[in-house]
């Protein structure tokens, strides 16, 4: 009977001893079980704190036409959307400067000549009429797993250039550019109707093989041309065969295609690369199989800043004065005054 209780105390002692093992822990957790396990904030590791414009860009207010919604935002924004847009945020540093200090200046340009839709927006995010332009959310889906890192990069351009402009005379230009050219730029006058001094043709040094589809290939069935020509071109003459159809091309000084005839009609190459849809103005062609074969190098209109040949010459260790000094003939880099500048945001 005594060894059965002794078992009974054994039990109980070794019960409250585990007890005692298992309480333990919450005795400790439970008085600090707010701090430890409280619901806080989640924080997103992935955005830092939100973009600040530097000082001369954030004296210009903006309205951006953006489908049927006008955006207000102030010049550095709007340069962070246009620079995620129109240049590949892999380039180098000093390549998206560049781009970051062309795009401010063609903004600057359409501000003082007016733009384009009249006095309900200053500009628009359509790449056709003023700069293409894209929201950070839109980018960062794009980027994946280096939205962070691509986003840091392009904030860094936009700031870093604060306020600087690409003046001809002290004015600032009509900074176009274009994705690559074939080895040379080519003058404004060959494309368009003007030839301005700063957009004269300049070597470009970018690399075919580090450029995508650098060399293209398209392809038109007899029918398929005639249509696309027609439409550009109502009084060419067709009649005979497709071989004859384009005639008497003419190349500028970089090798795109200057003038050519269709079907009698002379046209510059620049208008038959939009009617043919090509990516750019420096190709050549002819007749394979009853088909129009054209092969084309480069993308892009070719007049001021190639954006590869920028990133080549950042590769090799040129700033983004050098490399917008060397694509825009004349000019200089400097801080823009916002007084003198016409802005319908800030009236």
């Amino acid at each position: 009977m005594r060894r059965r209780n002794q078992v009974r105390q054994s039990v109980a002692v070794s019960a409250a001893l585990l007890a005692a093992l298992f309480l333990l822990p919450l005795l400790v957790v439970v008085p600090f079980r707010t701090a430890l396990f409280g619901r806080e904030t989640p924080v997103d590791e992935t955005e830092g704190a939100p973009f600040a414009s530097g000082q001369l860009d954030g004296e210009i207010t903006l309205r951006v036409l953006d489908g049927d919604t006008v955006l207000e935002m102030d010049l550095g924004e709007y340069l962070l959307g246009v620079v995620r847009a129109e240049m590949p945020a892999s380039f180098q540093p000093e390549a998206l400067k560049a781009q970051a200090a062309a795009a401010r200046t063609y903004t600057l340009y359409k501000l003082q000549t007016g733009g384009n839709h009249g006095d309900s927006a200053d500009l628009c995010t359509d790449s056709t009429c003023c700069q293409a332009y894209i929201s950070e959310e839109r980018a960062r889906a794009n980027w994946g797993e280096n939205a962070a890192g691509y986003e840091k990069k392009i904030e860094e351009a936009v700031t870093a250039t604060d306020g600087q402009a690409i003046l001809y005379g002290g004015v600032p230009i009509l900074a176009v550019f274009h994705s690559s050219s074939a080895g040379l730029t080519r003058t404004s006058g060959e494309v368009w109707l003007n030839d301005l001094p700063y957009l004269q043709a300049v070597s470009s040094p970018e690399a075919a093989e580090s450029i995508p589809n650098y060399y293209s290939r398209v392809e038109f069935s007899r029918e398929e041309l005639r249509q696309k020509l027609l439409a550009a071109f109502p009084e060419a003459d067709l009649s005979g065969g497709m071989a004859g159809w384009l005639a008497d091309a003419r190349t500028d000084s970089a090798g795109s295609v200057s003038t050519v005839s269709v079907g009698g009609v002379t046209a510059k190459g620049s208008t038959l690369r939009a009617a043919l849809g090509l990516r750019s103005a420096c190709f050549s062609w002819e007749v394979q199989e009853g088909e129009a074969v054209f092969f084309v190098t480069g993308y892009g209109h070719g007049v001021g800043m190639s954006q590869y040949g920028a990133n080549a010459m950042a590769a090799e260790g040129a700033d983004y004065q050098e490399i917008l000094t060397h694509y825009y003939t004349g000019v200089t880099v400097e801080p823009y005054r916002a007084a003198d500048f016409t802005n319908p945001g800030n009236p």
